[in-house]
């Protein structure tokens, strides 16, 4: 990893520097990538953009700033986009400050020429950094240490930038993406923190997340990608097609690497989850879902027996396992459902016992 640390000029920042659709946000005589893909959007409020400014008129040093070196000798911000805009904009006469003496608020074109030089000669400190993905993901995720954060997946973003990771946040990383309109009710995050990109790379990936962006980084499209995610989503729809709220969030592309072949039958499927629903020992709904296709008691999280109720039985029982009719202190001894929940048991004392801890497992804990 080659880590360099220069002095760039305010003047030298804002040259070129230009901000529509086309071009994208640049600046640096145009080798500045702003806003590269993996950024999101201009967020900081107007006192956070003024006290930029003000910090800049003050002589005061502005904190570090981040640039990735690209293999085409061009950079992108990696840390810093918010105050690089706010410089950018200010210069660009797009808002205006109170600056000096004068109280009423400025903009750039009417400062006097020796503020304007001032501002122009500011020198803002840059890390340049370049490097293979592994050191720079390592990096950036030890400098991501203040401000507004980067998630992990912008981070991932900065490190695989290239065609593919430009073409899914067409998809995926944006307010009103198609992956919003076609998943919102089944995803949480925020698809602008690229939460929505982390997940559906995860479901393909079956956990390989950058492993997969390295092997895709310079395909030209992510087409698979996005299709996948339809699959998923089109699978859901399809086996549970009752929605409830409780299925905001489950990890369905896992379920669908795993389930998506085999036959269901929804109508059956939508029974078994009603009555669940209404089972008050099942206290992780989420995990119906889970459960229905694994039948795997784990995902429900089946309701304890409190420890009011432990003490209870173990007094009924005057401390004595059932099984192997010794004595136990409390601590030594599990509550244990005398009819399984599976088989349509309760977490109710009529339905309790207190087992020693080797009995107790012997019969399968529970």
């Amino acid at each position: 990893m080659n880590i360099e640390i220069k002095e760039v000029t305010i003047r030298e920042l804002t040259a070129g520097y230009v901000d529509n659709q086309e071009d994208g946000v640049r600046g640096y005589g145009g080798k500045l990538d702003i806003r590269p893909p993996y950024q999101r959007e201009f967020v900081y409020k107007d006192h956070q953009r003024d006290a930029v400014i003000h910090t800049v008129s003050k002589g005061f040093p502005l904190n570090v700033m981040y640039w990735a070196v690209r293999e085409d000798g061009n950079f992108e911000i990696i840390d810093g986009q918010q105050r690089t805009v706010s410089i950018c904009q200010f210069v660009n006469k797009e808002f205006s400050v109170v600056y000096g003496d004068i109280t009423q608020p400025r903009k750039f074109n009417s400062l006097q020429d020796d503020e304007q030089e001032e501002i122009l000669n500011y020198t803002l400190m840059v890390y340049f950094c370049e490097g293979e993905p592994s050191e720079k993901l390592h990096w950036f995720r030890t400098i991501n240490i203040a401000g507004e954060k980067l998630a992990d997946q912008e981070l991932r973003n900065a490190v695989y930038s290239g065609s593919w990771v430009t073409d899914a946040k067409r998809y995926f990383s944006k307010s009103g993406c198609p992956a919003y309109g076609l998943g919102s009710d089944y995803m949480t995050g925020s698809a602008i923190r690229q939460e929505y990109l982390e997940t559906a790379i995860n479901w393909i990936s079956k956990g390989n997340i950058e492993v997969y962006m390295l092997n895709h980084q310079n395909d030209p499209n992510a087409n698979a990608l996005w299709l996948y995610f339809q699959q998923v989503i089109s699978w859901v729809k399809a086996v549970f097609p009752s929605y409830r709220r409780e299925m905001k969030g489950i990890a369905w592309g896992e379920l669908y690497n795993t389930h998506k072949d085999h036959l269901w039958d929804a109508a059956k499927l939508e029974t078994e989850i009603a009555r669940l629903m209404q089972d008050d020992d099942v206290t992780k709904k989420k995990g119906i879902y889970a459960y229905v296709l694994t039948g795997k008691e784990k995902y429900l999280n089946i309701r304890a027996f409190t420890q009011s109720q432990k003490r209870q039985l173990y007094e009924q029982q005057q401390g004595i396992c059932p099984v192997c009719k010794e004595q136990f202190d409390l601590a030594q001894m599990e509550a244990d459902h005398i009819t399984p929940w599976h088989e349509g048991g309760k977490t109710e004392i009529e339905n309790g016992q207190m087992l020693c801890k080797e009995d107790n497992r012997r019969k399968g804990g529970g």
